[in-house]
């Protein structure tokens, strides 16, 4: 092997073929192969994202209403008489950590889970979740249990 005989792995390059602008006599001189006159001709043209030749783009086709606030921060709902539930199943005894959330698939790993009130707990339990509504907090604390904030 040497220089004058390397060339790429079989399929690796794209642009094989006749090179563009090199002449008349390679077949591809003259306007090479960009037509005459207009944008696309023009040395420095780039097409603009989301360019339909023309036609109206899908960006602004597509109605826009509301708001998104980038913001926002999004929270897995857990309510108490879930928590209840999940006692009653015997999927849990006295402790809901947040990995044992993940594995009765109730969050995923990278989610943010807030506990509300909504029902009635009978057994105490202790949890442990990011946020707690007040009211879910004083019907686990009645109860016996205890809330952690991670």
């Amino acid at each position: 092997m040497s220089l004058n005989n390397l060339q790429p792995a079989k399929g690796s390059n794209k642009t094989s073929g006749k090179r563009l602008g090199r002449g008349q006599g390679s077949g591809k001189g003259g306007t090479s192969t960009k037509g005459h006159k207009g944008a696309q001709s023009r040395s420095g043209y780039s097409r603009k994202i989301g360019f339909e030749g023309g036609q109206m783009p899908l960006q602004r086709r597509i109605p826009k209403f509301g708001f998104n606030n980038i913001n926002r921060i999004e929270y897995k709902t857990i309510n108490v008489d879930d928590i209840q539930t999940l006692v009653d199943d015997k999927k849990i005894k006295k402790d809901l950590t947040f990995e044992k959330m993940i594995e009765l698939r109730i969050a995923k790993k990278g989610d943010l889970v807030k506990v509300l009130g909504r029902g009635k707990i009978d057994v105490p339990v202790n949890v442990a979740a990011h946020k707690f509504s007040t009211s879910a907090e004083k019907l686990i604390e009645k109860a016996g249990g205890k809330i952690t904030k991670i």
